[in-house]
């Protein structure tokens, strides 16, 4: 019987990510290999640090430290992938690649140059156009007058994640407000929805594996509450032509807004996206078909586009309880 070796995998910023980090530790036993999750938050109380089987508290990204002691853990833990779970850590990752991959470990995400588009959405807008995909109207600030704008539209700030600085303007007074308000905005036509996002899974070789759409119904907190999967051969097309114009390689999450039933493409957020677990349950099991590929294990694959469509998500909290004893232990686990 041949042994496989079980690979490590990382991930930053684990905040709440529990469903990501239990899928990937029951992907370990579907395969039959010791379950090695290792995860990193710079809080000791992140919920998902209590499920992996090894936990770091790291400095905040934005520090000097981080990327030494990430290169630090990758080597200590002889981590295989790394998958980067928050915006900030993809373009910093990216833009240290090759040290961070010089320990072995790859980076599941794109490259600098990619990371550098995908985490401005002007950027974001004008790659999408540059590739024949359908955009919403924007604007900068410099080239809209407010006192003429066509009513409603949609501020936000061009870099940001969980719908952070996101504001719907009905007239001249919001749009001067928010203008004041967001930092760094750009301004879009309003598109009454729904929203659909649509998980890409590539492996590390830039392979697509599946695409699956799940529709918006609920938001909280800019993480899908409550959503049901959609299939739609159009929208598949599309981001299977966003992924390879990207050279993604592991998770990408694209996002797009209906108008008149015609798709209007935002954002790509090149990681799991926090309603994969919908995805999962639907019958994408990526951190299993990404576990084996990094094991050398040969795993049956469903054809592109194969998932089980009108699955609906309902979401809520669960806790986890730290006594005194235990909180002080996980601070002993900072780097």
């Amino acid at each position: 019987m041949t042994r496989h070796h079980s690979p490590r995998v990382l991930f930053t910023s684990v905040g709440r990510r529990v469903e990501l980090l239990r899928a990937f530790r029951r992907a370990y036993e579907s395969l039959g290999l010791r379950s090695n999750v290792v995860a990193l938050d710079m809080d000791p109380l992140a919920p998902a640090l209590q499920i992996a089987d090894k936990s770091y508290l790291v400095p905040r990204s934005d520090d000097a430290q981080f990327i030494p002691t990430l290169i630090d853990i990758c080597r200590r833990e002889r981590v295989s992938t790394i998958f980067p779970l928050i915006d900030p850590d993809i373009l910093l990752l990216s833009r240290h690649e090759p040290e961070i991959e010089a320990t072995g470990a790859r980076i599941a995400s794109v490259s600098y140059r990619a990371a550098v588009v995908t985490c401005d959405k002007w950027q974001t807008k004008s790659f999408f156009e540059d590739i024949g995909v359908p955009v919403p109207r924007t604007w900068l600030p410099s080239d809209l007058d407010p006192s003429s704008a066509p009513y409603p539209l949609f501020i936000k700030t061009r870099q940001g994640s969980a719908s952070e600085h996101a504001y719907k303007t009905e007239n001249e007074r919001d749009l001067r407000f928010f203008l004041e308000y967001v930092p760094d905005p750009i301004v879009q036509e309003f598109l009454p929805g729904p929203e659909i996002t649509l998980d890409v899974i590539c492996d590390l070789d830039g392979e697509i594996l599946s695409v699956v759409g799940r529709k918006r119904i609920d938001v909280r907190g800019g993480e899908v509450s409550k959503g049901v999967t959609i299939r739609d051969a159009g929208l598949i097309d599309i981001c299977v032509k966003i992924a390879h114009q990207l050279l993604a390689k592991g998770p990408i999450c694209v996002q797009c807004i209906l108008k008149d039933g015609r798709p209007y493409f935002t954002e790509v957020n090149t990681r799991f996206g926090g309603g994969f677990p919908l995805a999962l349950a639907a019958g994408v099991d990526a951190p299993r078909w990404l576990l084996a590929r990094s094991a050398g294990i040969e795993v049956e694959i469903p054809p592109l586009g194969t998932f089980q469509e009108g699955l609906f998500l309902t979401r809520f909290d669960e806790s986890y309880f730290l006594s005194g004893d235990d909180y002080e232990r996980m601070g002993r686990h900072r780097i």
